[in-house]
């Protein structure tokens, strides 16, 4: 009987070790999961326009899938996205206003600008067309129709790259709008347009905008036809490291190749034909003799 006992005490250490010793062979075998790495953040400065169509939606979740970044994206308006660089407080910035970006590139708050896309400004407003644009010679001459009838004209009025194209077919024009029929808003480009949709007016508008609103609103596009006023060149660039040292100029200039790149390119050259019929852009690569400043 006591060797019976024995026997059974002996067998059950050796299965408890045996138990043990497959534990931790398990245990040594399992494969740790790396803790996940947390996103880098860049900050981007924007016009409205690239916003309101909804470009970046797209664009941006891929470069964000990509390299494992947040972008924190402000949508104000060239002028003031411009501005928010010159503050350092942006990494990057992408604009739609030559004069305002050459002069900023010019005193030293942005480098490595690159021509990325482009489409046409468009006069829009109600489809009986008041002022009588539809047979304007050019944009100067159908803004001067507007100004002689004094129906009303929306202006954004935020120092957008679209509020410079305005003042700039203005003053080609020789007018100085104002008086009661001239309102200047201080609004993006989906506000405005919807304004002007709610008092029957005209505006100046980014034919993408527009197109991603159309069938939300009743303005129509009334004159699209002058290349010399209504040409809207995007461009992208870094804000400068050497003025700015706080900036994320890599991860910066790593965006900016992005737009550039055959990819992005792409991406812009296809959004909007499946939702809008059309794109809404053009890429710098398919521009052709079709060049920007």
């Amino acid at each position: 009987m006591k060797n019976l006992t024995s026997k059974l005490i002996l067998v059950s250490v050796l299965i408890s070790l045996f138990a043990g010793c497959v534990q931790q062979a398990q245990s040594g075998n399992k494969t740790s999961t790396p803790p996940a790495l947390t996103p880098q953040e860049l900050r981007l400065a924007t016009t409205t326009s690239t916003c309101d169509t909804g470009l970046l939606d797209v664009f941006n979740k891929k470069f964000e899938q990509e390299n494992n970044v947040k972008i924190s994206v402000v949508c104000e308006g060239t002028g003031k996205s411009i501005a928010t660089g010159e503050l350092g407080a942006a990494d990057v910035v992408m604009v739609h206003a030559v004069p305002l970006e050459l002069e900023a590139v010019a005193n030293g708050s942005f480098i490595n600008r690159k021509y990325m896309m482009y489409n046409y400004f468009v006069i829009i407003g109600p489809e009986n067309d008041p002022a009588g644009i539809r047979n304007a010679g050019n944009a100067t001459d159908a803004f001067g129709k507007i100004a002689e009838m004094q129906v009303p004209f929306v202006s954004r009025g935020d120092n957008s790259g679209t509020n410079v194209m305005e003042l700039s077919i203005w003053k080609a024009a020789d007018i100085r709008p104002s008086g009661t029929w001239y309102q200047s808003i201080g609004k993006g480009m989906g506000e405005t347009i919807t304004h002007a949709d709610t008092i029957s007016g005209y505006t100046l508008s980014d034919r993408g905008t527009y197109l991603a609103m159309k069938d939300k609103i009743k303005l129509r596009i009334l004159f699209e036809s002058d290349q010399k006023y209504l040409f809207n060149p995007y461009h992208v660039m870094a804000v400068n490291p050497a003025k700015f040292p706080n900036v994320k100029y890599d991860l910066a200039m790593k965006y900016v190749n992005f737009t550039i790149s055959p990819e992005g390119q792409n991406i812009i050259r296809n959004y909007g034909k499946d939702k809008f019929g059309e794109a809404l852009f053009v890429p710098e690569a398919d521009a052709g003799n079709v060049t920007s400043p």
